[in-house]
């Protein structure tokens, strides 16, 4: 599942982003990290570009960009079960 695929309020967990160069650079700097919890949060008018919060800040990038982050969904229930790679719980 990529990060386009998020509907308005769902959240996911960060676990891969495809892409280099520049792109992994820009994104990586807004906070789009392995490991981090994502939510999205609106679109525009022609549903695109999408606002998603990440840490404490909101962002909006192209869906053609989000396409490119692949996340594992997360709800409330999962949330508190959850494990990631390093031995501690987001």
């Amino acid at each position: 599942m990529t990060l386009n695929d998020l509907k308005n309020g769902e959240k996911g967990i960060i676990i891969k982003i495809r892409g280099r160069g520049l792109f992994l650079k820009r994104i990586t700097e807004m906070g789009f990290v392995k490991g981090h919890i994502v939510e999205a949060i609106k679109a525009a008018p022609f549903n695109d570009p999408v606002q998603y919060k990440i840490l404490s800040s909101e962002i909006s990038i192209r869906r053609s960009d989000a396409s490119l982050i692949d996340i594992i969904p997360l709800d409330e229930k999962e949330f508190k079960d959850y494990s990631f790679g390093y031995g501690g719980v987001i």
